[in-house]
């Protein structure tokens, strides 16, 4: 299986051949997921004692189990949070994985960190945080957010013991109700409690409200967490009023900005994220807006020195790594080995520039805003929320729950977009989630049409 032979050098071509061909497919298929038990029956009894054959296994995969997958970066897949990966971005990811890099030290991956940091040191800027922020990119926004609270409570935990305080008896988390069941997901993993302070009528967390949640909740909070572009309508929080309270009160502020943050580069849309510059710690996905393949997150530290403290995972044969002053990846977040995902966005940003991001990126709020008008001028149709990113929410009038659904099967299932229902306050609601630069005014007007 190691050796350099005939039969090796066989299934690497078959494989690349495979994956040029679906990397430059001019019209790529929606595709549609198939039931147990059809893939029971299509592709069952792969493994065996013997094999298949490189041919063969990449056959199944091709005719059988690639089409039972929806292709994210479809430009008719509106749903949840899409993927545009890049040519370049798919391309190099294969580099990544053939050149066996570890990207958790700088002592056995100082190339690949470097190149990392090219791009965290960018962003970084970007988002206005000053010389000396860093970080890592991690698997995705759960584990970014999770790694960064656990740096949070760390360092509350660090202060109280300089200060002779003892720690609370439950730790607890302030976010907005509307934040990413993320912020939920990793309190429970920390056992501790998050208190949701409720947004304003704009759908924005605002400081008031976070005023309120550290005043009955005391010396409990050790973070918040402002959301820079909800999932669900794409809303950023009023991030200014909000850091000026943990400023005051000296409470660790992360922004969870896996969607929406990207935004930023575009320049007229900076106002709208003030108060960024001022985030302890961040989170931005590029396997969304920034157009590099699954999956990678950018978790980015004002000073990641606190999340040296926290994350550095001690053991004797793990000393000559620890032991220096080198920029280890893996001493800032929750994942001693990684492969080194930031790569794939370094290779597209470097063949393209900057430029063509911000102008991909304009493209999907402009887009929005777009289409949003095109619903609000048709009968039948309106508006939940004016769209502030790229997210764009609506009804149609009179429609059930079951009128909702069989409409989304019915797209799906004619291969002309992905488009699932979502709801808001209980009541069943459409949603176009826009990203690649691919998708264009006339298709979602024909998906428009099909709501008459």
């Amino acid at each position: 299986m190691h050796a350099i032979s005939p039969e090796t050098k066989a299934t690497v071509d078959e494989v690349l051949d495979y994956a040029r061909r679906r990397a430059v497919w001019e019209d790529i298929p929606l595709d549609k997921p198939l039931t147990p038990r059809d893939l029971s029956r299509l592709a069952a009894g792969s493994i065996t004692a013997a094999g298949i054959g490189a041919r063969r296994a990449t056959s199944l995969f091709e005719n059988v189990l690639a089409p039972a997958c929806v292709t994210t970066d479809h430009p008719g897949y509106l749903s949840f949070i899409p993927s545009a990966p890049t040519k370049a971005a798919i391309a190099f990811d294969l580099v990544v994985s053939a050149s066996s890099i570890y990207g958790g030290s700088w002592m056995e991956g100082s190339g690949a960190v470097f190149a990392e940091n090219e791009v965290l040191h960018w962003l970084a800027a970007e988002f206005g945080l000053p010389a000396g922020a860093g970080g890592v990119f991690m698997q995705g926004g759960t584990i970014g957010n999770l790694s960064a609270l656990v740096t949070a409570r760390d360092a509350a935990r660090r202060r109280n013991r300089e200060a002779g305080r003892p720690d609370p008896a439950r730790w607890a988390v302030v976010c907005s109700a509307e934040a990413h069941s993320s912020i939920t997901s990793a309190a429970a993993v920390m056992d501790v409690d998050v208190v949701a302070a409720p947004p304003g009528d704009d759908g924005r967390l605002h400081g008031g409200a976070v005023a309120r949640a550290l005043d009955e909740n005391a010396e409990a909070v050790f973070a918040v967490v402002a959301t820079g572009g909800t999932t669900n309508f794409g809303i950023v929080d009023d991030i200014a009023s909000i850091a000026a309270e943990t400023k005051a009160r000296e409470v660790w502020l992360h922004i969870d900005g896996a969607y929406g943050l990207a935004a930023m580069l575009v320049p007229r849309m900076r106002p709208a994220f003030a108060g960024v510059e001022l985030a302890d710690s961040l989170i931005v996905d590029p396997h969304k807006w920034l157009f590099a393949p699954f999956d990678a997150c950018a978790l980015i530290y004002r000073d990641p020195a606190g999340a040296k403290l926290a994350h550095t995972q001690k053991a004797e044969y793990l000393d000559t790594l620890t032991e220096t002053a080198d920029w280890n990846p893996s001493d800032l977040g929750i994942q001693l080995t990684r492969r080194a995902r930031g790569l794939p966005l370094w290779f597209s940003l470097a063949t393209h520039g900057t430029d063509l991001y911000r102008a991909a990126i304009d493209h999907g709020i402009t887009l929005a805003q777009q289409i949003a008008d095109e619903i609000t001028a048709r009968a039948g149709l309106s508006l939940v929320r004016d769209p502030q990113l790229s997210v764009v929410v609506f009804r149609r009038e009179g429609w059930t729950p079951a009128d909702y659904q069989r409409w989304s099967d019915g797209l799906l299932e004619d291969q002309v977009a992905f488009v699932v229902p979502s709801s808001h306050r209980g009541e069943t609601v459409l949603r176009f989630a826009i990203i690649s630069p691919l998708t264009t005014y006339d298709r979602l007007v024909d998906i428009l049409d099909t709501l008459a």
